[in-house]
């Protein structure tokens, strides 16, 4: 028990850095924790002879993905449905393209250039190709833009890019048997019958100091992650679904929203990302800078070229359409998934799984600086500030 509290405290320790260096820099705590993870398994791995940290114990690696689980549902819940059926137009075309063409292009270099094999390719091209729901909230939050109907139709193209995401990571990776038919089937059937039977629960049965909303949820997404490993799928993919599904009963209720994710970012998810960042092999860094800055040109690339013209196509402004192109390059929730699931699944190596890793780590910073430093469009912010000043007055 000693030992099993010990190492306990050493994540938390970590993780409490990791939020610390967040909140100074003005970076994405899941960021921060990947990072912290990198330079402590090599601080570690000095320090004490070459034993690493126990990154596979089974209570490490439930926790890991009860977070991951958690922050994929919680992606999902805060899509704003009347923004999304305004919007649904830009928000599907630019999150679809913004997935495929990088996908392809980073598929291509991977094989061609890389020399990796199909599936090392085609995981490359998913890990890359996905938009970071921790980023773009972060920024959406920090800057406001998060209230403008600009803000919210860009989160909704991120959730319509990571929907696809989890969606290629079953369809490519998870055999299709008559256990994937009874996945699906199940997962559509509760994603069409849950807002109805969740929302008559919660009213009868909700607000009470038994926190009865959290323990049914947690009921339906530990069931839906333990029916998608039975079927050989990923349990993110029913996580993000359901989640999108109980939008409007979930993501209206700020309180249980709040509550969840107190729960969520404050202990499950320190466990995954420090735990993707343990993962990766610092030798696969210092020797593979080449593979890494080739991963991040590919990403960089796909992403503009899908993504700028289709913003033009919808008449943004140059300063909107390169906030949105920079936005939407921002790599790091679903791709550090995606990779971790690749290397569980020995669909990559563990070198593979460093660079995709730091080449996703570079997405998640390079973007949002340029983003935030030159293309943030304010007016957007000032006109948003004078329409409710008319409303008030």
């Amino acid at each position: 028990m000693t030992d099993f509290l010990s190492i306990a405290a050493l994540w938390i320790g970590l993780a409490l850095v990791a939020a610390i260096l967040s909140s100074t820099l003005g970076i994405a705590a899941a960021l921060c924790e990947i990072v912290v993870g990198v330079l402590a398994q090599s601080l570690i791995q000095t320090w004490h002879g070459g034993h690493p940290m126990p990154v596979n114990e089974p209570w490490v690696t439930f926790l890991a993905t009860i977070g991951a689980i958690m922050l994929t549902f919680l992606a999902g819940a805060e899509l704003d449905p009347d923004v999304f059926r305004r919007k649904y137009k830009e928000a599907s075309v630019i999150g679809s393209i913004g997935f495929f063409v990088p996908f392809f292009i980073c598929v291509l270099v991977a094989r061609v250039l890389l020399h990796w094999d199909g599936k090392a390719s085609l995981l490359s091209g998913i890990v890359l190709a996905s938009t970071s729901v921790a980023v773009m909230y972060a920024v959406m939050l920090e800057s406001g833009l998060n209230k403008t109907d600009y803000g919210k139709t860009l989160l909704a193209a991120c959730f319509i890019n990571d929907l696809i995401t989890v969606l290629m990571l079953g369809f490519l990776f998870s055999p299709f048997t008559t256990k994937t038919f009874f996945f699906f089937a199940i997962t559509i059937g509760l994603s069409v019958f849950s807002p109805l039977i969740t929302s008559k629960v919660f009213r009868l049965f909700g607000n009470r100091p038994s926190e009865m909303e959290t323990k049914y949820l947690l009921l339906f997404l530990f069931g839906l992650g333990g029916l998608a490993t039975w079927a050989g799928s990923e349990a993110v993919l029913p996580a993000y679904v359901f989640g999108m599904a109980l939008a409007r009963v979930v993501g209206k209720n700020e309180g249980l929203i709040r509550r969840m994710r107190t729960m969520t970012l404050g202990l499950l998810t320190p466990f995954y990302f420090l735990r993707a960042g343990l993962l990766v092999s610092m030798h696969a860094l210092l020797t593979g800078p080449f593979v890494i800055l080739l991963l991040l040109l590919s990403q960089f690339m796909g992403k503009f070229v899908g993504i700028y013209p289709i913003t033009k196509i919808f008449q943004a402004p140059r300063k909107e359409g390169m906030f949105t192109t920079l936005m939407m390059s921002t790599g790091l929730t679903f791709g550090t998934i995606a990779a971790l699931f690749g290397l569980s699944h020995h669909v990559i190596s563990q070198s593979q799984y460093s660079y995709l890793v730091a080449a996703v780590i570079g997405t998640a910073i390079i973007p949002t600086l340029i983003a935030n430093r030159f293309f943030l469009p304010r007016h957007l912010l000032e006109q948003h500030a004078l329409l409710e000043d008319e409303e008030i007055s």
